[in-house]
Parts: structure tokens; sequence; C-alpha cells
């Protein structure tokens, strides 16, 4: 059995209702922590043979198109206030992960604040680690890294990040994530027929 996970119900899209034979579909919250907690729960009773994130993110800049659908390869922990030096972690926390299941998608960094940026200058200053920012994937990924489960993530971009960004949201994120999941059945990645 393979893991379905998404921070809420509406972004697992389709899959909520019709999820496909051999998977599982599970939600896990909003934020890294509250993903970590869910995922390392849900790893401990179900042990998947592999964990797949599926969610929605916001593009700092133009470097992807919106509804551009993709394979997280690195999830980033950082903040703005570490990139401008205000603050720092300590040298033996970890700040990168990897996604250890290859995906269908074309591949991207995704960068993981403690919370959404909600100006330009930040979405400008966050630029240079990923294309997209994006809540819970640290979280997921260190539950999965902990329990030696495969683990990676597809996302779809649905806003801009920066003031618009809520308004882009509620109004993309339900399309969002039904063309994401289009996208993934189109490449054969849930193996159905």
């Amino acid at each position: 059995m393979r893991l379905l996970l998404s921070a809420f119900a509406p972004e697992l899209g389709p899959l909520a209702v019709d999820t496909p034979p051999g998977w599982e579909v599970a939600t896990v919250g909003v934020g890294a922590v509250s993903a970590a907690a869910a995922t390392s729960a849900l790893v401990l009773d179900r042990w998947p043979e592999a964990v797949v994130f599926l969610g929605t993110c916001g593009r700092y800049d133009q470097r992807l198109p919106l509804f551009e659908c993709l394979w997280a390869t690195e999830a980033i922990a950082t903040s703005l206030e570490e990139l401008r030096g205000g603050a720092y972690r300590p040298g033996i926390e970890r700040r990168r992960w990897t996604a250890s299941l290859p995906g269908a998608l074309p591949g991207h960094a995704v960068v993981v604040p403690p919370a959404i940026t909600c100006t330009a200058e930040g979405a400008a200053q966050l630029a240079s680690l990923g294309p997209v920012e994006h809540l819970e994937l640290t979280g997921v990924f260190e539950a999965c890294r902990l329990a030696g489960v495969p683990c990676g993530a597809a996302l779809v971009v649905v806003n801009d990040v920066g003031p618009e960004a809520q308004a882009q949201w509620t109004a993309n994120h339900a399309e969002g994530s039904r063309r994401l999941v289009e996208r993934l059945r189109a490449t054969g990645f849930f193996g159905e027929a």
C-alpha cells in the first residue's frame, strides 16, 4: 500500500473520493509541525511502502506559470529573518530534505518558511532558494526520513506569493488540485490501467 497525503481533503482533488487501487489517502493538517506529527502517526500506523504528498504552492516569480505541476526534489526550511541575517539555525539542525521517491513531473526545489510570505520584497528574497513556497513539506519529508519510508511530493502552482496570494489561492486551489491529479494520472504515476 502507498499513502497519498495532503494538508486538507480538497488538495487531494478527485482522489479524495476516487482513490487508485493500492493507495490510501489521508490529511495531515496545515503547517510543517502539524504535518510532521500527523505523517509520523500515519506512517507508524499503516507502514506504507511509500508516501506521496499532494498540494498547492505559490510562486515567487515568473519562472513557473500558474497551474504548473512539479515534483519537489528538495524541501528547504528557512525564513526571511534567516536570509536577512536577523536569525540563524544551529549548525546541527537539518535544513534541507531531498525527495527519496522519484517523480513523473519536472523537478524543483521548494522553500518552506514558517508562515506564508505576504510581501513582494519577501518573495524576491526567498526566490534565491527556489521558485515556489509551500508550508508542509519539510514536516512530511522529515517524518518519512525518520521512519525510513520513501517519500515524494507533487505540487501545483496556484498563486503568486505576495499581497494577493490569499485571493488567488482561494480562486485557484480547487482547479489546481484537479489539474495536478489529472497530470499525474496522465503520466501513469498511480499505476492505473
